[in-house]
């Protein structure tokens, strides 16, 4: 074994962990590979590189810990002796989050008893190529195994490998050799300069380029200019990067909160706050809110004893840059959103939804001109963030049992990520303090845990304020680290918050510390931070880049000086990092020092309230309002086009890829019945002592944007209720959340659009009495850039409300799920059917869009939801599902593939209005079911709903899915075709 000592003279070995057989990650290189069009044999061998004085005994130990000697065999310092054409290395740039390596360093610390201290160890891996390739092959297959942004790669021959004894010792450390500066900003300058400032950044005097986004308008920067005029100063960098981030459109929401027409107060407390103070009014004592919109999640009664939290983000910016780091920190982060609770809740069920473009779509969009800086493709997004989530949530041990995946080529430039988290918590703490009421306290310690600060993050929150374009920052996205952030969960939602040894805790997500302390100051009136007392990744970090950096797994807390031993030696005990960097105060200031000098001191009403109050003015957006002639020629193919399309098909690869029983609190699962069919709707049962249980779902309906935001809004609530109340759910304790995410929230017919929505989540609220609990918004998912042949585009998503519900039942025992039974059961339709085909996925399977849009009558869809549940309750239904997208026939034909059985059904006797038949099968009209109902229940059933529109459509048969038009055969169809219709167009994924 040779050794090889790097510049600082310590030793570097090279572990490298070969397979005895061909890897399953070999195949699927090999897979990928085969599709881009190169026929190539793969051999991958894991690599970790230590830069630490250990002797050699000791690095044999190492690797025996880091591999499997049934399956693999170790090489420390030693090339392989297999034959191959090129070695291709990939790894992570100097920086960047490397979770392999912080596990490893901690394998190495317990295993030796020793502290090895940061970057020491670092991974990667060799790809070993056989086949006929040139080198500018092996460059674009390395570039298509990697996101250049965050990774790098290393090539060589077979001949080069073996002359230097295989590749070559690399340690990408980070190296700033700057020394760390505060700089002040004057503001004294043209109007031109300050939007020159706000859109781009501050220049940096050394190397002349800006930093990066600040997302000031001019009437803000005008403020801070005002502002630092009276102070008589200017103001430091770090002072307007830390204005620049809480005033952001991501954090402070200036778009809901801002005039808008005639109101005053802004959509949000109009629509959304009122909505919810008006229902939990109109509730009384059967109010089942305990806290909403004042924290991180909102907060509803699970039991007497137990409350239960949701909330959801967006984390589409990052994840157009880098999917598997904009989607694992997303959902990282929403999961600290739940610790970050109240006194900290504990994470039970995680929930996603991806917009994303056509994976089949290989036109390439560029962020600059003469096709520089390409965009990732539809397919490589959609990999990344799948792939994020599952690492993510995984490897936190949180199930995932809900989720959806909507494609349109609205979201090719820019996808939406939703991420969601639901939390448990008791509602009193053993102290008696109510679990939800925290304040930090005059004099309490600032305390930061979790993971240390580097470069990645920063201008995150402004950056995601902004549309994407050729400036876009690749130092906006972080990569989390699920392992650590375990650790820090575990330590304070198990152990910490019942011992009472902190009085107050949030997350630091956007803005980082920055938003925070500053956040958490405005419980007791201000703070002083000592900025050097922050742990950092590697030395050289700017003060303002430690101060807004969202680098991840990190949470603030708030310590009494009575409790700081206990509090320290707690978080030592579970190996996490915690520090106090400074105190709260009530002084009423924001001060940051920095080695003993203040460089930053602000006023916190000026941090938190300073920014200039707005009017915003709608204009009316054209809608669409005329309907298309569609003659079907083909029944069967359109039926089958539609059930095969990208939104009604299977997505059982994404939903297998997601553990859904890791705390076993699984009931209604991810996928249903023998066939495993996605469903709509899942169930969890978060506490084992109780058969109480939690129903969650969640809903867009994007293309009726274009028909109707009003009804669009309308529709997502009714689905995600309905699909509830699908499963089992109780309208009467149902809790839902709000995602809008806009497009060119500046044009005055976009807002327009968005006011529409948001009237009508007010006004369905009302109605269903749903309180609204929670919610985020993300208003520019625009992408500007230029087409292949250098034309300027920009691509705008459709304005997206996902609605999330949220509701708890009393016994899980009483759910129901879609999957058909037994032979001979017979099959109903509840509600009618209406004209109301716009925005549906008939329309959009001829390329049409259509301007009849469906109304919801949520008066009488809540009576209808108050009866489903009292069936429900007394176990009527053999199944029951929401009618979705593609309306009756569709949802047959899912029912009947999850129950592996057959149906035969005449359409025409569904309620409706004497429509054309292909409207009654694919007309996507809300509040309607089908059930399917034993015959000796036959007059029981139809007794109960005599007061509701149902009719008896047919029964469930052995094999075949016939459909009918008054006996009139119109689909027939085997179980095994619709099977293979259903699951073939992501079969290969």
């Amino acid at each position: 074994m040779q050794t090889i000592n790097a510049e600082n003279n310590e030793k570097i070995y090279r572990i490298e962990i070969d397979t005895k057989e061909k890897s399953s990650e070999a195949k699927v290189i090999e897979k990928k590979l085969s599709e881009l069009g190169y026929s190539v044999s793969a051999d991958v061998s894991k690599v970790y590189t230590i830069n630490y004085d250990f002797s050699i005994a000791d690095v044999e130990k190492i690797a025996d810990s880091l591999h499997n000697p049934v399956t693999e065999t170790p090489r420390i310092n030693v090339p392989s002796n297999n034959k191959f054409d090129w070695a291709l290395e990939l790894g992570f740039l100097p920086g960047v989050t490397d979770n392999v390596a912080n596990t490893t360093t901690e394998i190495i610390n317990d295993l030796l008893k020793i502290d090895i201290g940061l970057s020491k160890v670092f991974s990667s891996k060799v790809v070993y190529l056989s086949g006929n390739l040139a080198k500018h092959d092996v460059e674009k297959i390395a570039e298509e195994l990697i996101n250049i942004l965050i990774e790098r790669y290393h090539i060589k021959t077979y001949d080069n490998y073996v002359k230097d004894c295989g590749m070559d010792y690399i340690i990408p450390k980070v190296n700033l050799t700057s020394e760390p500066k505060v700089i002040e900003i004057s503001l004294n300058v043209s109007d031109d300069e300050l939007i020159e400032i706000g859109k781009k950044g501050i220049l940096d005097p050394e190397t002349g380029e800006r930093r990066g986004p600040l997302a000031l308008d001019l009437d803000y920067i005008t403020a801070i200019k005002e502002y630092y005029q009276k102070e008589g100063r200017n103001p430091t960098d770090i002072e307007l990067e830390a204005l620049a981030q809480t005033w952001s459109e991501h954090c402070k929401h200036t778009i809901f909160a801002s005039q808008i027409d005639d109101i005053e107060e802004g959509i949000f407390k109009k629509y959304i706050r009122n909505a919810t103070n008006e229902i939990r009014e109109e509730l009384g004592e059967k109010d089942f809110c305990i806290s909403v919109f004042s924290d991180n999640s909102g907060g509803i009664i699970f039991d007497d004893e137990w409350m239960v939290t949701d909330k959801a983000e967006t984390h589409n910016s990052p994840s157009a840059l880098d999917p598997f780091g904009g989607a694992i920190t997303g959902i990282v982060g929403v999961n600290r959103d739940t610790v970050g609770f109240g006194l900290g809740a504990l994470p039970v069920a995680n929930k996603y939804g991806f917009c994303v473009g056509r994976p089949e779509d290989t036109e390439i969009i560029y962020r600059g001109q003469n096709k520089s800086n390409p965009s990732l493709l539809p397919r490589r997004i959609l990999d990344g963030i799948v792939h994020g989530v599952n690492v993510g949530g995984n490897q936190s041990g949180i199930p995932t049992p809900n989720g959806f995946v909507y494609f349109d080529d609205t979201y090719k430039g820019k996808p939406l990520v939703f991420v969601g988290t639901i939390g448990l918590i008791p509602r009193k703490l053993p102290d008696g303090r109510l679990s939800h009421e925290k304040s930090a306290e005059n004099g309490d310690n600032i305390v930061i845990i979790g993971g240390r600060v580097g470069k990645d993050g920063i201008h995150g929150a402004t950056f995601s304020s902004e549309a994407m374009d050729e400036g876009s920052p690749a130092t906006a996205v972080q990569i989390g680290d699920p392992i650590t952030q375990k650790k820090l969960s575990d330590a304070v939602i198990k152990e910490a918050r019942d011992k009472g040894i902190y009085n107050s805790i949030t997350d630091n997500g956007a803005g980082g510390i920055s938003c925070s302390v500053a956040e958490m100051a405005e419980e007791c009136g201000g703070f002083v931070v000592e900025l050097e007392e922050v742990p950092l990744k590697y030395p050289g970090l700017e003060p303002w880049e430690i101060w807004i950096s969202e680098s991840q797994e990190r949470v603030t807390l708030s310590v009494p000086d009575d409790k700081l031993e206990e509090f320290m030696d707690l978080m030592k005990i579970r190996g996490v990092e915690a520090v106090v960097i400074g105190k709260f105060n009530n002084t009423d200031r924001a001060v940051v020092n920095y080695n003993g000098k203040t460089i930053m001191d602000l006023e916190m009403d000026f941090l938190h309230n300073g920014l200039p109050k707005r009017k915003l003015i709608t204009k009316p957006y054209s809608y669409r309002t005329e309907e298309p002639e569609i003659t079907v020629e083909n029944q069967l193919e359109t039926f089958e086009k539609i059930l095969g399309n990208h939104n009604n098909c299977s997505f059982e690869y994404i939903s297998k890829q997601y553990d859904h029983e890791v705390q076993n609190n699984s009931v209604i699962k991810p996928l249903q019945g023998k066939g495993r069919v996605n469903g709509t709707a899942s169930v969890i049962r978060p506490l084992l002592s109780s058969h109480k249980g939690l129903v969650m779902s969640q809903s867009l309906l994007p293309r009726l944007s274009e028909i109707s935001c009003y009804d669009m809004a309308a529709c997502a609530m009714d689905t995600a209720i309905r699909n509830c109340v699908a499963v089992g759910g109780n309208i009467n304790h149902i809790a839902i959340m709000d995602n809008f995410c806009w497009c060119s929230s500046d044009e005055p017919e976009r807002l327009y659009q968005l006011k529409d929505a948001a009237k009508s989540c007010y006004d369905y609220a009302k109605i269903y009495l749903t309180p609204l609990i929670s919610g985020k918004d993300s208003m520019f998912n625009d992408f500007k850039g230029f087409d292949e042949n250098n034309n300027p585009i920009k691509i705008s998503v459709h304005p997206t409300l996902m609605m999330s519900a949220l509701g708890v039942i009393d016994n899980v025992d009483n759910t129901n799920s879609m999957d058909l039974k037994l032979k001979d059961d017979l099959i109903y339709v509840i509600g009618e059917t209406k004209d109301e085909c716009g925005g549906s996925e008939f329309y959009h399977a001829f390329g049409e869009v259509g301007g009849k849009s469906p109304k919801v009558d949520a008066k009488s869809a809540r009576r209808l939801y108050e009866k489903m549940y009292e069936l429900s309750q007394n176990g009527i239904f053999s199944s029951c599902a929401s009618v979705a997208a593609g309306g009756l026939v569709i949802t047959l034909a899912k029912m009947a593939i999850s129950g592996c059985l057959g149906l035969e059904a005449d359409l025409s006797k569904a309620p409706n209005e004497n429509l054309e038949f292909e409207k009654i099968m694919y007309s996507e009209t809300q509040s309607r079911f089908i059930v399917t109902i034993a015959p000796e229940n036959e007059k029981e059933f139809e007794n109960l709903m005599k007061e509701f529109k149902v009719g008896k459509i047919g029964k469930v048969t052995e094999k075949e899915f016939v459909i009918k038009n008054n006996e009139n055969i119109v689909i027939t169809s085997s179980l095994e075709n619709m099977d293979e219709v259903y699951r073939s167009r992501f079969e290969d994924f």
